[in-house]
This record gives structure tokens, C-alpha cells and sequence, in this order.
């Protein structure tokens, strides 16, 4: 049994009919396996390229949205320019469906098919591939063990051949020599000897190939059945890879796919819509000569047209500086009084107390005459050149050069001091007569809008504030910050809370 082992083995030629040459379709079936797991292992990095461009796609389509949206540019090219990003999201999709599909659909099935295909054993390997090595070894079996007496048969006749020429070369030099006749009748029945060997190593080596050719018509049968047999196994590995295959090529061909083209259809239509003059005309319209004016007229005097400053007015008003005088009175009775229209202004802006409001003249309506005051300190200060509230304060002189008197009653909540010491800077705190506070309604921001000046708010879109007074004539509104900053923003940013 070994000997059969050995020559198994030993291969003297590449034709599959050479003992152990079957071994290479052996190997197919093992090979089948490991095709199977580079089939599976090329989709999966295919699906991870296919899901790294759609996340490209959508990363590229989402930043430049925002720049566009923040950016100049408008009207009908403004649409065109977001349909790139629209297309970049669309085929990113596309692409994401063809990375599920590689990765859900085609890997299952190789996978299952696998399943299927090749079991494995428990001491290692595959039953399909122990079966084949059966099989084949099991029809070539009688073959080669006719075979390997044939190389016995041929061997030994070989060297009954190669002891008869030794024998007839020494009988020959043994005549030259003229050796005794005693020796010379000794190699002669040597030689004899040897050419009876030879005939009959011939005649055992001859009959063993014709027993070796009567089982040769067998042998390649059987061979041929197992052959088949395996055969017929990869034929349905061949025909299942390129059903796969045809399958995967279904996946990643968007130009079949009606949604691809839809994308492309959409954004050649989007693309066209693109109209330079009707751009033109919402530009004139929007922010040129075709945007709605409110043309000055003339307007009756009014005391509320005279205690309200708009902001156009402001803008117009060109003041180099403005002047901030402190003021105290030199008696007790004016100190008191001074003392308890700070306390109401404090107590007005808690209530959103519109603490802007200032009277075109910058005069008290004090009914009676204001008592003599002596100058405190005068500080001038630049405004923005768009500030929207006049901040004017009247210069007030005193011709007595007394001291500043401050006094205040024991027992009393009263106090006389410095008016612009009050937390309410921007009041007025020289009014007797001073407005109703007025209700604060909470409202949302709708936009983002920085703040151009120091009066202005900052916010973002989805802040919460709230309304201080109704907008003015140019679309501004006070309110206040949920920090409790207080300033101006446009009307239209908003809406109220519901």
C-alpha cells in the first residue's frame, strides 16, 4: 500500500491521466470556496466607495447651499446654482441604494450560495472536496496498480539487459586474452544465462502492458465520471457568479435607472428656467428705482409727532457731537422733585418703559419755572452716523457760582443726587411728565441679523425676545434680549409667539 502511495506521488508528467495528477481538479472545489469569499470581500469595498461618495456628495451639497443661500446672488440663477446641490443629493441617494444593494442583496447571496455549496467538516477541509479526492483516487486505483507493476516488469528487464551485455563484453576480452578454456566455458554460460533472463524479464514486462492496456479503457471512465461530475459542481459556481454578477451590473448602472435620469432631466429644465432679465426686474423691484417710497408729505403738528423722533429724522440730523450736562438743584424742594421723576423712570422702564422716547426740544413741560441749577460737567460724544434714536441733551447754565448742593429728608425714600447716576441712561430725567409704560410682547426671530450699530440687537433665527412698543415708520421696533440686552431691530425679523 505504500508502494501505491509513493507513486502517487511521484508525478513523471503534466497530463491529468499521470497518477495524482486529478489532484488540480481536486483543488477546483477548494478554490470554488475561496472565490466565493473574493467575490463577497470586491463588493464590500465597492460598497464602502459607493457610501464614501454619497457622503462627499452630501457634505459638498450641504456647505454650499449655505453659501449660496448667504451669499449675492438671486432670483432665477439663484435656483439654478441650488439644483447642483439638488443633483449632488439626489445621486447621492442613488449611490447610497447601490451601496445597500451591494451590501444587503448581492453579499446575501453569495453568501447563502456558499452556505449551500460547501460544507464544512469537523477535522478541517470540505466534504465536497474529500469527496472528489475520494473519487478520483478510487477510479485510478486498479489503474495504477497495473501501472506500477509495469514499471517493476520494466525495471527488472532492464537489468537482466544490462547483466547480459556486461556478461557477453567479458567473454569477449577473455577470447582476446586467450584465458584457459575453463574460464572462458564459464563466462559463455553467463552470458547464456543472461540471455535466457533477458528473455524472460521481456516476455513478464510485455505481458504486464497488455494487462495494463486491457484496464486503460476502463481506468479513463472512470476518471471521466468523476471528472464530470465535478464538473457539473463549477458549472453551477460559473453559472452563479455571472447571474451575480449581471445582477451587481443592474445595481451599479444608474444610466438604466429612471431616477437617475429624472435627476438630470429635472436639473436641465431647472437650468433653463434661468431668466437674466427677469432676475434684473426683481432686483429693480426689490432693492432699485422699482421699490415703494414713502415720499415726504406735509403733516400737521401733533404732540405725539413732537415727542417722537424717527429714525429717518435721526439719520438726517447731522451733529458733530452732543453735549451731557448733570444738573442739581439748589434747593431742597427742586432736589426732591428731581429725586422722584428718577424713581418713576426706573419704575416706567421696568415696565418696558420705552426708554428712547425724548422730546424733540429736549425742554421740561414743567408747569412751573425751573429753579437756578449750576453747571455739573459737559461731555461731548461722537454718535454713529446711523444711530436710529437722537440722544440730545439741553445745556443748561447757571449763573451762580454757589456750590452743588445735595440734600435729602431723614425718615424719607427720597434722595437728591446726580439725574444721570439713574439706570435708565437714555430717559430723559429732566420730564415732570413722563409716557404710560407700555405692554412687552414676546415674539421669535425669524432671521439672523447682526446688529450694524451700538443700538441695534443681535440674534439668530428661533431666539426669543421681547417687543417693547410698536414699530416706527421705518419698520424698527425696540426690544429686549433674553441676556436683557435692550436695543432696535427690524419688525419684519419677528413674529409674535403664539
Amino acid at each position: 500500500m505504500s508502494d501505491l502511495t509513493d507513486s502517487l506521488v511521484d508525478v513523471s508528467s503534466d497530463s491529468f491521466w499521470e497518477v495524482g495528477n486529478y489532484k488540480r481538479a481536486v483543488k477546483r472545489v477548494d478554490d470554488g470556496n475561496r472565490l466565493c469569499n473574493d467575490l463577497m470581500n470586491c463588493l464590500h469595498e465597492r460598497a464602502r466607495i459607493e457610501k464614501s461618495y454619497a457622503t462627499q456628495l452630501t457634505e459638498w451639497a450641504k456647505r454650499w447651499r449655505q453659501l449660496v443661500e448667504k451669499g449675492p446672488q438671486y432670483g432665477t440663477v439663484e435656483r439654478a446654482w441650488f439644483a447642483l446641490m439638488t443633483e449632488a443629493e439626489k445621486v447621492s441617494d442613488l449611490h447610497m441604494e447601490v451601496k445597500t444593494a451591494l451590501t444587503g442583496e448581492d453579499l446575501e447571496k453569495v453568501k447563502n450560495w456558499q452556505k449551500d455549496a460547501y460544507h464544512k467538516q469537523m477535522i478541517g477541509g470540505f466534504k465536497e472536496t474529500k469527496e472528489a479526492e475520494d473519487g478520483f483516487r478510487k477510479a485510478q486505483k486498479p489503474w495504477a496498480k497495473k501501472l506500477k507493476e509495469v514499471d517493476t516488469m520494466k525495471k527488472a528487464y532492464h537489468i537482466a539487459c544490462k547483466e547480459e551485455k556486461t556478461a557477453t563484453s567479458r567473454e569477449s576480452s577473455s577470447k582476446l586474452d586467450n584465458n584457459n578454456p575453463e574460464a572462458q566455458k564459464k563466462l559463455q554460460e553467463k552470458v547464456e544465462k543472461c540471455q535466457q533472463e533477458v528473455q524472460k524479464t521481456q516476455e513478464r514486462y510485455r505481458k504486464s502492458l497488455e494487462e495494463l492496456d486491457k484496464v486503460t479503457p476502463q481506468y479513463m471512465e472512470n476518471m471521466e465520471q468523476v471528472f464530470e461530475q465535478w464538473q457539473q459542481f463549477e458549472d453551477k459556481r460559473l453559472r452563479f457568479f455571472r447571474e451575480l454578477l449581471l445582477g451587481v451590473k443592474q445595481h451599479l448602472d444608474l444610466s438604466s435607472n429612471h431616477k437617475y435620469s429624472t435627476v438630470y432631466n429635472t436639473l436641465e429644465d431647472t437650468l433653463q428656467a434661468a431668466d437674466a432679465q427677469e432676475d434684473l426686474k426683481w432686483f429693480r423691484s426689490n432693492n432699485g428705482p422699482g421699490m415703494p417710497m414713502n415720499w415726504p408729505q406735509f403733516e400737521e403738528w401733533s404732540m405725539d409727532l413732537n415727542r417722537t423722533l424717527s429714525r429717518r429724522e435721526t439719520k438726517r440730523k447731522h451733529t458733530d457731537g452732543v453735549t451731557l450736562t448733570g444738573i442739581s438743584q439748589t434747593t431742597e424742594q427742586t432736589s426732591k422733585a428731581s429725586s422722584s421723576s428718577m424713581a418713576v423712570a426706573s419704575s416706567s422702564e421696568a415696565a418696558c418703559l420705552n426708554p428712547f422716547d425724548e422730546d424733540d426740544d429736549g425742554e421740561e413741560e414743567d408747569e412751573e419755572e425751573p429753579a437756578p441749577v449750576a453747571v455739573a460737567v459737559a461731555v461731548a460724544v461722537e454718535r454713529p452716523k446711523r444711530s436710529p434714536v437722537a440722544v440730545k441733551r439741553e445745556e443748561v447754565t447757571a449763573q451762580t457760582a454757589g456750590p452743588v448742593e445735595k440734600t435729602a429728608a431723614d425718615g424719607s425714600d427720597e434722595e437728591a443726587g446726580n439725574p444721570f447716576a439713574s439706570a435708565n441712561a437714555n430717559g430723559n430725567p429732566f420730564e415732570d411728565e413722563l409716557p404710560s409704560a407700555e405692554v412687552c410682547v414676546p415674539v421669535r426671530a425669524l432671521y439672523d441679523y447682526d446688529g450694524q450699530e451700538q443700538d441695534e440687537l443681535t440674534f439668530k433665527a428661533g431666539d426669543q425676545l421681547m417687543k417693547m412698543g410698536e414699530e416706527d415708520e421705518q419698520g424698527w421696533c425696540k426690544g429686549r434680549l433674553s441676556d436683557g440686552t435692550v436695543g432696535l431691530y427690524p419688525a419684519n425679523y419677528v413674529e409674535d409667539r403664539e
